[in-house]
């Protein structure tokens, strides 16, 4: 016997009808790149991503067709989001932090037939647009009176003046909801760029998890800042989660530096903003500095690296922010895992606490996981066992666009390439990357805790662990350290402060002080290029 409710795909359309209809006084308020702010509502977000959906058509693109973006967070960026995807098209989100070379090869390998790009982005698409055998069509993000001449792009086109000669009436067709939606490619820091394509089914239902309390909690009464880009992982989804819940959207644009996210936090009352790592060390920095608080700020997700524990205990010690430690990858839509307590965690003594919330946390309903051994069996939850982090669910790829790679999926789960713990209380904590795992006399040592411990001290702004070939143990751990503006300290002071943090013989075993560490195009450090930076490094044990 079937249930008797009424059927309705899931889909992308639904969230920005359902965002018009309930909470269209919703504010959406952008800096935009020529650095003024724009308000509007998601009322009129709506009327024109039905704009963009009649100007699609009007291009006679097919369903299912790329529309590629080279944006910063923007309300013409949110429109699209919605424009593309609602009209059966395929939102493709590209990096503009990538190399040209690797942009041009993602348009040609996901065949866009649309570029859409901020005016910041002109000189790149300049430089790629005579590579790009499928785009026909090139709109820039900009009024009519900005569109700039003699660019030598083909039939080059304001954004404003595309959409202005459009209606806003537009009826969202209705289709299977599992046909794709958007499509993302991973970083590439390892072979070519890989695409994650996701569904509106998988999108819908990430965002519904996303929204729960005990993940990242957002409702009608928050002002949501989503610094991580747009372009990455569809900002982790926030968009979709916010017309979904009605929350207040607020965007950086380009402006990324601390005081430039610190006054638009207060200046819009940011209550929940989410980002990386390395963009929260700046917000700190300038607040510190300037000797700052917030006053709206109640909670912060942090995610694509692990966090410090000094920034979470910053943000909850010094400024009363809720940091949730997050986890998830692209090919995951994100979001795999967040870390709130239970119920029984909030009598624990501060401590305790702590290291619960130092870890990446627990799976979101739809997420499933598992660790095992490197013969693929299954190791239990005992906090302690490390293994290789297996995930499955209804936002996690089944395989990469195209076929890219083969079948990446082991049984049936996705190996993630991370090395991680899972407790009792399923709370999952990431130890390293499995290439980046440190193997010395036949045991693992954490990257990641090193790093930890190098970043705690009040000198260093930005550590890195690697391990380094040794003829007796295998390799052994460095840790390369950059530090703060006007800080002094010394490698043996940096070595003692390891002391009683680790056991002695996971202590680095030298210090390398550098200007600054590799970062790739989402802010993650690039350890294969600090490794080819310090590619004739010589422990000091074995210098002659």
């Amino acid at each position: 016997m079937m249930g008797l409710m009424q059927q309705q795909p899931l889909l992308i359309s639904t969230l920005i009808k359902h965002a018009e209809r309930h909470h269209g006084d919703a504010a959406v308020v952008s800096r935009r790149i020529e650095g003024d702010i724009h308000r509007y509502t998601w009322s009129e977000a709506a009327a024109r991503a039905r704009r963009v959906a009649n100007a699609l058509d009007g291009m006679e693109l097919a369903p299912s067709e790329r529309v590629a973006t080279l944006a910063w967070n923007g309300y013409r960026h949110l429109e699209l989001y919605f424009g593309v995807s609602g009209s059966g098209r395929v939102l493709h989100t590209i990096n503009p932090r990538l190399l040209p070379e690797q942009i041009a090869w993602i348009t040609n390998h996901a065949k866009d037939s649309v570029l859409c790009f901020d005016l910041t982005f002109l000189l790149i698409v300049q430089q790629i647009h005579a590579k790009c055998r499928s785009i026909r069509h090139y709109v820039a993000l900009c009024d009519a009176d900005r569109l700039p001449r003699d660019t030598g792009i083909p039939g080059l086109m304001s954004y404003e003046a595309w959409i202005d000669a459009q209606s806003d009436a537009y009826e969202w067709p209705s289709f299977d909801e599992n046909a794709a939606s958007s499509l993302c490619y991973t970083s590439g820091t390892t072979g070519d760029p890989k695409g994650a394509l996701y569904s509106h089914r998988s999108t819908l239902l990430h965002a519904f998890a996303t929204a729960l309390p005990d993940a990242m909690s957002l409702s009608a009464r928050d002002a949501v800042l989503p610094v991580v880009p747009m372009f990455h992982v569809n900002a982790w989804g926030l968009p979709y989660s916010a017309a979904l819940a009605g929350c207040k959207l607020v965007f950086p644009g380009p402006a990324l530096d601390g005081k430039s996210v610190y006054e638009l936090i207060e200046g819009e009352r940011v209550t929940f903003a989410a980002g990386v790592p390395t963009v929260w060390q700046m917000l700190l920095n300038h607040v510190k500095e300037k000797s700052l608080r917030f006053s709206t700020l109640a909670r912060t997700v942090i995610g694509g690296a692990a966090c410090p524990p000094a920034m979470i205990k910053s943000f909850r010690e010094d400024y009363g922010v809720e940091v949730l430690h997050a986890w998830g990858m692209t090919e995951m839509s994100p979001v795999g895992t967040l870390c709130t307590l239970k119920n029984r965690q909030l009598g624990l003594p501060p401590a305790e606490q702590e290291a619960v919330r130092l870890k990446q946390g627990r799976a979101l309903f739809g997420v499933d996981m598992k660790i095992a051994d490197r013969d693929g069996h299954e190791l239990p939850w005992d906090g302690k066992d490390q293994g290789n982090l297996l995930v499955k669910g209804p936002w996690v790829v089944r395989e990469y666009f195209k076929g890219a790679g083969g079948d990446p999926l082991v049984n049936g789960w996705f190996p993630t390439g991370d090395v991680a713990t899972i407790d009792s209380d399923g709370f999952m904590q990431i130890t390293d990357r499995s290439k980046d795992v440190i193997k010395s006399g036949g045991e693992w040592i954490s990257s990641i805790e090193i790093e930890n411990i190098a970043m705690a001290h009040p000198a260093v702004a930005m550590a890195a662990c690697i391990g380094v070939k040794h003829p007796k143990w295998d390799e052994r751990p460095i840790v390369v350290v950059v530090k703060k503006a006007g800080a002094t300290v010394t490698r043996e002071e940096l070595l003692k402060f390891f002391e009683g943090k680790t056991a002695k013989w996971q202590v680095p075993d030298d210090v390398v002080f550098v200007d600054a560490i590799p970062l790739g195009s989402t802010g993650k450090m690039l350890k294969a290029g600090l490794r080819e930076m310090l590619n004739e490094y010589c422990l000091p044990s074995l210098r002659r």
